[in-house]
């Protein structure tokens, strides 16, 4: 399936948290996305009040940033972005 028909959408929190980050932060940030974007179950499932939700871990300037996402066949619903300390 090519990229462009997969639609990234983002949640309020997402684009409040990607607002905040820094210019090279957002490169780190962009290419997780597109590690998604490309391969979807990268991530690590959850279970429980977060079934569906997938989590993938990547580092940023040497620091551990989780990124939160659900996903289907033609979307990719970015939810929250954060270091691992202040995350859920």
């Amino acid at each position: 399936m090519p990229d462009h028909a997969i639609q990234v959408l983002q949640s309020a929190a997402f684009s409040r948290a990607y607002k905040k980050l820094h210019k090279n932060q957002k490169v780190d940030v962009d290419a997780a996305v597109e590690m998604i974007v490309r391969s979807p179950e990268v991530g690590e499932h959850k279970r429980g009040d977060l079934a569906g939700v997938y989590v993938y871990k990547f580092k940023s300037q040497n620091q551990l940033m989780l990124l939160a996402y659900e996903y289907d066949p033609h979307t990719r619903m970015l939810l929250l972005l954060g270091s691992h300390e202040n995350f859920y």
